[in-house]
């Protein structure tokens, strides 16, 4: 009897510790595990890829006992999903639901770095005959849960699409579609009571596709827009710098209308397809890695949407594979981002830290000697501001302040800009104010982004001081791959110990 007290005891220990660790990290991309691949690898060698590519978190549409038994150890937190056909069952009986946690999540926690279960995948659009029983199906689960006192560690929520949000845009006035008032209540509630995230799947790609040319492309691609193509809501005055951000704050908006106001959204699957039909123009290799590497960018700088500023936008790319056997237009085939065999679709990296601050271009990114004045501010402030340039080296009593002008301020953010984002599509152009150059133009202790010497002088200390202007997305990423890497291994030693602890 004290043998099974000090089981139950320890493992108590680890889950909270590994919640504790987990909270820590911040923001994260992760990918979902898609398997309708011809050749699809063994579970072993996908979570080698996922080693491979520092991916730390990843989403399963199903409870795969291989890829749960693979994943074993390896500290990559885990979303494990309840398939569409179990619902109605799980829905229907609290005893079905606790051998579901039994089999599916018990059975392989704590080594197995489980965080949350998806419940369904776009229930109340893809077959809403179940959507009277989803939320009874979540709360069977979560009493399971209780049960087993893995509660406080596993969350449950469900992925919806945007096509229960009726008039996405302004985002300050999106509601739910009324159809679902009652379904979402009891589901927003439930989130609530177990601190449990929205989960939002967010496709730009169609939203830009199906947008009959309202939104221009740049603004789905997160490229820079023009400031006569702001997009800007007219209630909240907020500039959305993308279609993704706007999608997510349209849901944050629309869980207000209910008068919830705490809980968190996760992107569970967002992406752009590399490959489509001839009437599938917009589904390109170049589309789809310049949106994925932005995204990338943009989540990994830490800060949330116009609304929501201090919630990281964490979120799922859909998805690993190229998943040859789905049906449906060829782009259906083709949102992967890896081939079974392991090699990138595209050049693609899961973590900021591998954005080298290296010149790969050999040029750099100026401003014109004969440019108006006050477009060369207006390009300053979208590139300090909304083109997440770091900016601190040319405040006050830094290295790149003097010469205290615009031209030279703009030189300098124009540049850090184009040196971060000219691989995911950013260009030197800021209206008509910005051109290349491959003669550096750093100075004295002022050193450009892409010099030869970006490791010393002023852009090393830009990035480590504390000072206003925003942070490079470069510098975030790379401390939390630090972060990362460091608890992934403190995960897998402490699961390690305690295993043997209880052995």
């Amino acid at each position: 009897m004290e043998g099974m007290k000090l089981e139950r005891w320890l493992t108590s220990v680890l889950f909270l510790i590994v919640a504790t660790v987990s909270n820590a990290v911040g923001a994260f991309v992760g990918v979902n595990i898609g398997t309708d691949v011809t050749d699809l690898p063994s579970a072993s060698n996908m979570v080698a890829i996922l080693k491979a590519h520092q991916i730390t978190h990843v989403r399963l549409y199903d409870a795969n006992e291989h890829m749960l038994q693979a994943l074993s150890k390896t500290g990559i937190e885990v979303i494990v999903g309840v398939t569409d056909e179990e619902i109605l069952g799980i829905g229907e009986s609290a005893s079905v639901a606790a051998a579901w946690i039994s089999k599916n999540v018990a059975a392989y926690m704590p080594s197995t770095n489980i965080t949350a279960i998806s419940v369904g995948s776009e229930v109340l659009t893809s077959v809403p005959k179940v959507a009277p029983v989803l939320v009874p199906a979540m709360n069977h689960l979560h009493k399971a849960l209780v049960a087993s006192n893995l509660n406080f560690r596993v969350k449950i929520s469900t992925p919806q699409s945007m096509d229960i949000i009726s008039r996405p845009f302004p985002p300050s006035t999106a509601t739910f579609n009324s159809s679902w008032n009652s379904t979402i209540y009891q589901l927003l509630q439930f989130l609530q009571n177990t601190n449990s995230s929205y989960m939002l799947n967010a496709y730009p790609y169609y939203g830009y596709t199906k947008g009959d040319g309202i939104f221009p492309i740049e603004y789905a691609l997160f490229r820079p827009l023009s400031p006569v193509k702001q997009i800007v809501d007219p209630n909240t005055l907020f500039h959305y710098n993308s279609m993704f951000e706007a999608m997510v704050d349209a849901t944050y908006y629309a869980i207000e209308a209910f008068n919830f106001n705490n809980i968190p959204i996760v992107v569970t699957e967002t992406g752009w397809p590399s490959f489509g039909a001839i009437n599938e123009p917009d589904a390109t290799e170049k589309n789809a890695e310049t949106y994925n590497n932005n995204i990338i960018l943009r989540v990994l700088n830490g800060s949330g949407p116009p609304s929501q500023p201090k919630i990281a936008l964490n979120t799922y790319l859909y998805e690993l594979f190229n998943e040859d056997k789905r049906k449906g237009p060829i782009s259906e085939k083709n949102w992967g981002v890896f081939y079974a065999n392991g090699s990138s679709v595209y050049p693609l990296s899961f973590s900021a830290s591998n954005l080298r601050n290296g010149n790969s271009l050999g040029s750099f990114c100026v401003a014109k000697d004969d440019s108006d004045t006050d477009k060369l501010q207006a390009g300053l402030s979208w590139a300090c501001g909304q083109g997440q340039a770091n900016c601190v080296a040319i405040q006050p009593g830094r290295p790149c302040y003097y010469p205290n002008n615009v031209k030279s301020h703009a030189s300098y953010a124009y540049n850090d800009y184009y040196q971060k984002m000219h691989n995911a599509g950013g260009t030197c152009d800021f209206d008509g104010t910005a051109t290349t150059t491959t003669e550096d133009p750093s100075y004295g202790s002022c050193i450009y982004a892409g010099s030869a010497n970006s490791s010393i002088g002023g852009r090393s200390s830009s990035s480590s001081a504390v000072g206003p202007g925003p942070v490079s997305p470069v510098g975030v990423g790379a401390s939390l791959n630090l972060q990362v890497s460091t608890f992934q291994y403190l995960i897998s030693s402490i699961s390690v110990f305690f295993a043997l602890m209880m052995s």
